[in-house]
């Protein structure tokens, strides 16, 4: 049986890294943040974060070896940029897709683990919040990094969008003032009850192929 366990640990880490991959293709590019400005940065960094998180502990606990929560970032992100060449050939810029900055936010997760001796409930919690707190700061230093959003929208109009969602101007400070607090502030309350779900699946894996 323990060829099937292993297996399903594997699968079900494709799976998680695969589903990241096609959440941020899907609302990762341009249309997204010019759409609804930033309100859409704050979804997306919870969106992102607890993606990132419940993979990358599932990961490191399956294996209990600080660093592969890192590993399983890298592989998210090699993923994105492979997928992004889609886009790219229907005539797209390359950076059309944005990809998230994971893997410090990962190393933040994994240092924890190693830092308190791989205690797992400090991993969820405090690595939990780490990943929430800090993967919304790297994202927007990204964005400032790549070319002006609005710009490439109204160029590079997504074809599957329906009518009523054609790029607008952005209405910045219209509900909130700093996009990246409020982005921070929720993922990273809601980090930790994932991370604590992506521990407990683990547990649950094993249980299952006990039976």
């Amino acid at each position: 049986m323990v060829w099937l366990r292993r297996t399903t640990h594997y699968l079900f880490i494709v799976v998680v890294a695969v589903n990241s991959t096609l959440l941020t293709i899907n609302a990762g590019d341009y249309i997204f943040y010019t759409d609804w400005a930033w309100t859409s940065f704050v979804v997306f960094s919870i969106s992102q974060s607890t993606m990132l998180v419940v993979g990358a502990i599932y990961y490191m606990h399956f294996t209990g070896v600080p660093g592969t929560a890192t590993y399983y970032a890298t592989i998210m992100t090699i993923y994105t940029w492979v997928a992004k060449g889609a886009w790219f050939a229907l005539g797209y810029p390359y950076d059309f897709v944005v990809t998230p900055v994971w893997i410090p936010s990962a190393m933040l997760l994994d240092l924890t683990y190693w830092a308190t001796r791989r205690n797992k409930h400090a991993a969820i919690i405090i690595g939990g919040t780490l990943v929430g707190l800090s993967l919304p700061i790297f994202n927007m230093i990204n964005l400032l990094l790549v070319r002006d959003p609005l710009e490439m929208a109204f160029k590079y109009p997504r074809p599957t969008l329906p009518p009523y969602m054609t790029p607008i101007e952005p209405q910045v400070g219209k509900f909130y003032n700093s996009p990246v607090a409020l982005g921070s502030g929720a993922a990273a309350v809601l980090s930790v009850p994932i991370a604590a779900l992506g521990a407990k699946l683990n547990t649950w894996t094993y249980r299952w192929m006990a039976a």
